[in-house]
């Protein structure tokens, strides 16, 4: 009797579990192949066609991973990669403008002091250069936006989305040591500025917000306070919760080339590298777009993609003592650093918060790569290291593994 149960229990089983599993795929296929003989050939359902001048990006649902080899029309499929966002961004502080001050009154931080910014300012401004912002949904109507802003796109309104980590250093993830609480000089430069601390109760409804919910918004005013003249376009890459996929970061790569951006911020990042995101990079590459990406905050030299493709500059944190921040990643594919410590920007709803994370370092290295190339330049990446300094004596146990730290000033002419 005992077996006869646990042999019903095992063919009520196998008639619970499906005998597959559908995967989502992407097919790249040549401008003028035929899409439902490709999905015919796999066994699959077309769910997108992304065309663009190169070709087209093609989501297909299939019961297994198909064998293209004998067809002349595939490039390459692959499964769309995902990953999971650990935990809420949260932050060191959040406070409201000054109310005398003008919406840029941020520019002034001590982190931007370190960099050299204000004497950057008076020989380049950004001025005819768009940056592509790929991230989750921006406050358009935030003072420190107004001005700043061009016509974007927003990918997560259709379509599926899986997920890719946004790279906000987590408030667990975070050591007392040095980045736990806001350093002195940080607070001296809130108390002196006038601006007013959310109290508590405020503060912590803030905390409990969708994990993307300020992310692009705070990334996009820091372009806005380095390249001050420069355009920011909003591609939105992340749903609230922090998720996309390979694919929709992709497509949103070569959605901003196409239509004119010379800079993109990539505060993101997957440790799986795929074929799909090489083919944006390479594209966007050969299109002369500058490409910063984050390094990654897992303390780690395990590289993280799109930051460790060829070409683009892998952006690392510091602190302002010049030191390695405590989650930032390094090694060799580290180009450059910048302040990534309780950098004081903004939040929807006419709020700033003190971020920490290199999704915040990214953005001061794309604000400059702005400045360089409004003077014309298009290979941005020797002037921007040419001009940077040095910082191994201060990290000893990384040498060579964090690139330089940004100088803007020396990084124009």
């Amino acid at each position: 009797m005992k077996r006869m149960k646990r042999l019903l229990g095992f063919v009520l089983l196998l008639f619970t579990v499906p005998a597959f599993a559908d995967w989502d795929i992407v097919v790249s296929l040549p401008p003028n192949a035929n899409v439902p003989d490709v999905a015919a050939a796999g066994n699959g359902v077309v769910r997108e066609v992304f065309p663009f001048s190169d070709g087209l990006l093609v989501r297909l649902t299939v019961p297994a991973s198909p064998n293209f080899s004998s067809n002349s029309n595939v490039r390459f499929s692959e499964q769309i990669a995902s990953t999971t966002l650990p935990s809420n961004p949260h932050a060191r502080c959040w406070v409201r403008a000054p109310q005398t001050a003008d919406a840029s009154w941020y520019k002034t931080q001590p982190g931007f002091r370190l960099i050299n910014l204000n004497n950057a300012l008076p020989y380049a401004t950004g001025r005819g250069v768009v940056v592509a912002v790929i991230d989750s949904l921006m406050d358009y109507s935030h003072p420190a936006l107004a001005g700043h802003l061009t016509n974007g796109y927003d990918f997560t309104a259709v379509g599926r989305q899986g997920r890719i980590i946004l790279n906000d250093s987590s408030a667990g993830y975070l050591d007392d040591s040095s980045a736990g609480y806001l350093d002195q000089a940080t607070i001296t430069y809130l108390n002196d500025s006038s601006a007013g601390y959310l109290d508590d109760s405020s503060a912590g409804y803030l905390d409990s917000q969708p994990p993307a919910w300020s992310h692009a918004t705070s990334v996009g005013s820091i372009i806005a306070a380095i390249a001050t003249e420069a355009m920011i376009m909003p591609v939105v890459a992340f749903g609230p919760n922090g998720s996309s996929d390979t694919l929709t970061i992709a497509k949103a790569i070569i959605w901003a080339v196409d239509n004119g951006a010379k800079v993109i911020n990539m505060s993101f990042g997957t440790v799986a590298t795929t074929k799909v995101m090489r083919k944006a990079i390479t594209y966007a590459l050969d299109h002369s777009v500058t490409l910063v990406a984050s390094a990654g905050n897992n303390n780690t030299s395990v590289a993280q993609w799109p930051a460790a493709f060829s070409g683009v500059i892998s952006t690392a944190a510091t602190n302002l003592q010049d030191v390695k921040a405590s989650f930032s990643n390094y090694g060799p594919t580290i180009v450059m650093d910048a302040p990534g410590v309780n950098i004081i920007s903004a939040a929807p709803g006419n709020l700033y918060g003190c971020m920490s994370g290199t999704s915040f370092s990214a953005p001061i290295i794309a604000g400059t790569a702005a400045l360089v190339r409004s003077e014309g330049v298009t290979s941005v990446t020797q002037p921007i290291t040419s001009g940077a300094i040095n910082i191994d004596a201060q990290n000893p146990a990384y040498t060579g593994q964090l690139g330089k730290r940004v100088d803007v000033r020396n990084s124009v002419n």
